[in-house]
């Protein structure tokens, strides 16, 4: 564990004592290193269980996956963020690195926590970084506006998940993963009981985020740059899957009277935000609202608790980690060069830029779960548990992928097909940087069809 965190730790001072012309080369070949040590965890995985435990930190199954995805998204951010600081102040530069860095130590401890307070204090953690990426470096003037949703919406669903845990230290006597379950199931009766239930659910639900309580996310993806946008959609979303996968193994029975309610709005949502995205102008925000739609889908298989739908769900999470941020880095590449998220503004781009519209096209298909990648393997197994469960929901999920399908080509057609507006003079061409960025999201991406079990979670 320890070999992962210290040289993620280390390379904080490495970004502040590099000299000027060797900063961004630095410090994303060390960040390359820890990804490619970080791979070394996959070893572990044909025992379920427990490995590398100590007091406080140990991988498993489930956690494995989202850890590697954490540790290999840092040399992204950092490769895809160059251009768009390389006019700032150097000390502003050191600045931003420093943060993404920081966040990747503060999710690597979430990820790894034995014990539920310290994955507790470090899923708020992670809320200051991500804070300070979004309303510093943001784009457009709401970005203050956009930072105080993303805060106030996941401060106030989570505050009662920490009354929820020292109720649940105090009743059990522990609040260790490696305890917890085998501690007696506890006899949730009583109102106040249900109330827990919710309490411990409703912050992960806000983090993933549910229909309902998804607005911060629109605005925090449009705001954010890019960085900010890739180590959302692909991290920081997964947080709240995740903690709802260790938090269900303590809430037991009353799970299969309440989740109703938010397995409905989940799948509800699914079909309302792919109706969303469908009228969409904005690039990002089309984005945005499609992550939305592909974790409603996460709810619902985490919710159901069979060993399908989690499994399905830990496919989905980490595939569309993948392959969200590399549209966000795509719809990056597209604002540098035309100033514009508007897609009606800048399309018929296959006819300049052919190798990038290459990327966008194996992006957006995994984006719209076409076989054989996990995207698809994960939303499958979720709504064959979903089936299981009640037939109705084949309704809502069957109409949710073809809308998903539908704003995917939606999206592919209008950014990449049709004349060359007339306005668009003079791009530049693509760089190798941008091309190495988009190989780096989808190889691991294509690789991952040929051994899905590395993100199964429960591979025994």
């Amino acid at each position: 564990m320890l070999k992962i965190l210290i040289p993620t730790i280390m390379l904080i001072p490495t970004i502040w004592l590099s000299p000027a012309k060797w900063l961004w080369t630095s410090a994303l070949n060390q960040s390359l290193i820890i990804a490619l040590l970080s791979l070394t965890w996959f070893k572990n995985m044909s025992e379920t269980g427990w490995s590398c435990l100590n007091p406080y930190m140990a991988t498993d199954p489930l956690s494995t996956p989202l850890l590697v995805l954490t540790c290999w998204l840092l040399p992204l951010m950092i490769l895809a963020s160059q251009n768009h600081l390389s006019l700032e102040p150097l000390n502003r530069q050191r600045m931003y690195i420093s943060l993404l860095t920081t966040l990747q130590i503060f999710l690597i401890m979430a990820f790894s926590a034995t014990e539920i307070i310290l994955f507790y204090v470090m899923f708020e953690a992670t809320l200051i970084p991500t804070l300070i990426i979004i309303t510093r470096w943001g784009n457009q003037t709401e970005r203050l506006n956009a930072g105080t949703y993303f805060l106030f919406y996941t401060l106030m669903g989570s505050l009662p998940l920490l009354v929820a845990l020292l109720l649940l230290q105090n009743s059990t006597g522990t609040l260790s993963m490696l305890t917890l379950q085998y501690v007696k199931p506890l006899q949730l009766l009583s109102l106040g009981d249900k109330l827990w239930w919710a309490a411990c659910l409703i912050a992960f639900l806000v983090k993933m985020p549910l229909y309902g309580v998804h607005l911060w996310l629109p605005k925090a993806h449009v705001e954010a740059p890019v960085a900010g946008s890739m180590v959302l959609a692909a991290v920081l979303l997964k947080l709240g899957g995740y903690g709802m996968m260790r938090m269900l193994v303590v809430l037991g029975p009353l799970t299969k009277e309440l989740s109703y309610p938010f397995i409905i709005l989940a799948l509800w949502g699914i079909i309302m935000t792919g109706s969303i995205c469908l009228r969409q102008t904005d690039l990002k925000s089309l984005i945005a609202y499609s992550s939305v739609s592909h974790m409603g889908l996460v709810v619902g298989g985490i919710l159901i608790q069979t060993p399908w739908g989690l499994t399905g769900a830990l496919l989905l999470m980490i595939a569309h980690g993948l392959a969200s941020s590399a549209l966000f880095c795509l719809a990056n590449t597209n604002y540098e060069r035309t100033h514009s998220r508007t897609m009606l503004l800048a399309r018929g781009l296959q006819m300049v830029l052919p190798l990038m519209t290459t990327w966008w096209f194996i992006a957006s298909l995994a984006n719209l779960a076409l076989p054989p990648l996990p995207n698809l393997m994960g939303e499958l197994m979720i709504i064959t548990s979903l089936f299981n469960w009640s037939w109705w929901t084949l309704l809502l999920t069957g109409a949710g992928t073809l809308i998903t399908a539908g704003y995917s080509l939606y999206m592919f057609l209008m950014t990449q097909r049709g004349p060359l507006p007339p306005h668009i003079i003079s791009l530049e061409p693509s760089h190798s940087r941008e091309h190495l960025l988009m190989a780096l999201h989808l190889i691991p991406l294509l690789l991952l069809i040929l051994k899905p079990d590395l993100i199964w979670g429960w591979s025994a």
